[in-house]
């Protein structure tokens, strides 16, 4: 019986040995890192950046790919359905958790494991310089005067500024015209008049209040930034919101530790890369990067927030979670 046990137990360590070798080589391919919005935005570029820099930590290819639709429903699902092996990467942001909410997937954000945060930025609400508003609470006391004339545009369902305006908007006792509509018309529409606000990714906007064409009325992010920092935070402004736009990164359920521990160190080193830092820099948006255990404690207290607004918004949707 001793012997039996004996042979048990060396198989056993052996597998163990084995397996922990194959991590130990990972990776031995290349890898996917796949990009949740379309081609030329900043989502798509600060992610070829990251991934670009990573290939140099990890000795192997990160491919960008790009998967836009549903607020980053088809990527978030793609990526939870791979295979838990460390070759499929999703580049994440708020969307995680505002197009789980909301229902575009049938599962939360708990379906994935999360190997950390790259950089954060708040979300602005902007109109053009020469609107007539000064202020959010200008803004907001015509629109609760004039229901459903003034007009909100953001990016799309279940992206991280739709549920900023709405939020903002039903905070306030607005009743706006939500205009879902590409990144790049949300600015041609705030020029041209087409829109009357616009909640957006903010470094775009910036360029343009420093250009004297638009102005900010206020942010998502419960601090000011300091490349804004006259603009007051919605917190500051009476509304019970704190939220920020992040990018992370985000694999199947169930990927080895030892392969998400290499993951992270490389997003680490990645995102505190020259080539990185210096696009964050240049773009006035916060490099903060965070490994696993402090993200996923920022992911559980932001879920909740965003949760709690949803449902106050009632854009809350509870669906069977896979």
């Amino acid at each position: 019986m001793k012997k039996i046990h004996y042979i048990l137990f060396g198989s056993l360590l052996a597998f163990t040995v084995s397996a922990n070798q194959a991590h130990a080589e990972w990776p031995e391919k290349s890898i996917e890192f796949v990009i949740p919005f379309g081609a030329g935005g900043g989502a798509d570029i600060e992610g070829r950046l990251i991934a670009k820099a990573m290939s140099k930590e990890l000795g192997k290819p990160v491919v960008p790919i790009n998967k836009p639709g549903g607020g980053g429903a088809i990527t978030y699902t793609y990526v939870k359905n791979s295979k838990p092996d460390g070759y499929t990467i999703a580049w994440n942001s708020t969307s995680i958790l505002t197009t789980t909410n909301i229902g575009n997937v049938p599962f939360d954000y708990t379906a994935m494991d999360h190997i950390g945060q790259v950089a954060q930025q708040p979300v602005p609400f902007v109109v053009s310089k020469n609107a007539r508003w000064n202020t959010l609470k200008e803004f907001m006391d015509e629109c609760k005067a004039k229901p459903n004339t003034l007009k909100i545009a953001f990016a799309g369902f279940g992206s991280a500024t739709h549920l900023a305006g709405v939020a903002m908007s039903q905070m306030n006792g607005c009743k706006p015209i939500m205009l879902p509509v590409k990144a790049p018309d949300r600015r041609k529409m705030i020029l041209s008049g087409e829109t009357d606000a616009a909640v957006d990714i903010f470094f775009v906007p910036l360029k343009l209040v420093k250009a004297g064409k638009m102005k900010m009325l206020a942010l998502s992010s419960g601090v000011r930034n300091a490349a804004a920092s006259t603009v007051p935070t919605a917190r500051e402004l009476g509304m019970d919101m704190d939220f920020d736009l992040f990018r992370g990164l985000s694999v199947a359920k169930g990927t080895p530790k030892a392969i998400k521990d290499k993951l992270e160190t490389a997003m680490i080193n990645a995102a505190n890369s020259k080539a990185f830092s210096s696009r964050m820099k240049k773009l006035k948006l916060t490099l903060a990067p965070m490994g696993q255990k402090e993200f996923g404690a920022k992911l559980q207290k932001a879920n909740a927030n965003i949760v709690s607004i949803m449902k106050m918004a009632g854009l809350y949707q509870v669906k069977a979670k896979k």
